[in-house]
């Protein structure tokens, strides 16, 4: 057997990859964000401490008290994503201090040494010269470096998501775990939020504050009523396009003001998710957008995922951010098994 696992998940969000790497056996014991909003879901749901700071201020001497002499040594992480984003590239600022980011990581990894390295991000990002500078920084201090496009519906992900997975480790290169699932099986919307009880637009369950939808307008409920699952704004009457529907720009975005379909995996869930507007986030029957909790559930978080301490205001924006950000959970799980395989071959 590999000897024990302990790990520290910088850029920890609301716990994503710390949970599922917990829930296979690895040992995180910190995550590191700067946002405050994650400290409630990253220690509610996980056991490991969280310490709101600055990668661009942490030292070795912060993360090492999270280690334990003779054990595997494992610094993870996904440095905030939205430099390396589709919108992004049309507003590009090579001073934005989140390029810096991977950077910073980079030289973690150099203070520490772990023995392996993962991190997981946009598959944009390997197109970027700074991810090229990271690789060949990882290489430099002796990583064998292996990295893959993931298509998450194939690890039982119930979601059309492409991620960008890198390993780095002392050992040798980290095989990435066989996906599990194809089209015959691919968990899908409705297997996923399919037995959550039924509530409108602007309202909330009674027994999960999660699970709650935004408010639409008037207009906004006639084309949601006018949209099939898997249909555009195309199918409405006329009248009910908004006017940059009507442009030639807006013609080529289909996919906004969608419903889903139950049958099939769910689009990439994002930060906008909870807005019927921002994307294919309408419910694929009931006349609003998913709820806060659906899209929990649809990034693979467990039902009991909790967000927020109970009792406090739900903002849409802030949860919605926590949940589109974050790795999902069976993504995380993969990732673990891959690194823990590996370590079995190698480090047994």
């Amino acid at each position: 057997m590999a000897r024990p696992v302990s790990a520290v998940d910088l850029f920890c969000g609301a716990g994503g990859l710390t949970h599922g790497f917990q829930l296979e056996g690895i040992n995180v014991r910190a995550g590191i964000d700067t946002d405050p909003a994650c400290n409630h879901p990253f220690t509610h749901n996980n056991d490991a401490v969280f310490l709101e700071l600055d990668a661009q201020e942490i030292t070795a001497a912060d993360l090492l008290p999270y280690f334990s002499e003779g054990e595997c040594w494992l610094l993870a992480g996904c440095a905030p994503c939205q430099p390396f984003s589709t919108y992004s590239q049309g507003h590009r600022n090579d001073n934005d201090e989140k390029w810096l980011l991977l950077y910073e990581f980079a030289r973690l990894v150099k203070e520490i040494r772990p023995h392996v390295v993962t991190m997981e991000n946009v598959t944009k990002l390997a197109k970027h010269p700074i991810f090229a500078d990271f690789v060949r920084i990882l290489k430099k201090f002796g990583y064998l470096v292996t990295h893959y496009e993931v298509e998450c519906a194939h690890y039982g992900i119930p979601q059309n998501r492409a991620r960008l997975v890198l390993f780095a480790s002392i050992y040798g290169e980290v095989e990435i775990e066989e996906p599990s699932h194809d089209e015959t099986n691919f968990s899908t919307v409705k297997n996923t939020i399919g037995r959550l009880p039924k509530i409108a637009a602007g309202e909330v369950a009674k027994r999960d504050h999660l699970h709650r939808a935004s408010n639409l307008s008037e207009t906004n409920l006639k084309r949601i009523r006018a949209s099939r699952p898997g249909g555009t704004w195309r199918d409405w009457d006329k009248t009910l396009r908004t006017k940059c529907h009507k442009k030639e720009t807006g013609k080529t975005y289909p996919s906004v003001y969608g419903r889903m379909e139950w049958d099939k995996p769910a689009p990439t869930i994002t930060t906008q998710c909870h807005g019927y507007g921002n994307g294919r986030f309408g419910h694929p029957e009931q006349d609003r957008a998913i709820s806060l909790r659906e899209a929990a559930l649809l990034q693979t978080f467990p039902e009991n995922y909790s967000f927020l301490p109970s009792g406090e205001i739900v903002y849409f924006s802030t949860i919605a951010r926590l949940i589109g950000n974050a790795v999902p959970v069976r993504l995380a799980r993969m990732i673990a098994r891959s690194i823990l395989s590996h370590l079995e071959e190698h480090d047994g």
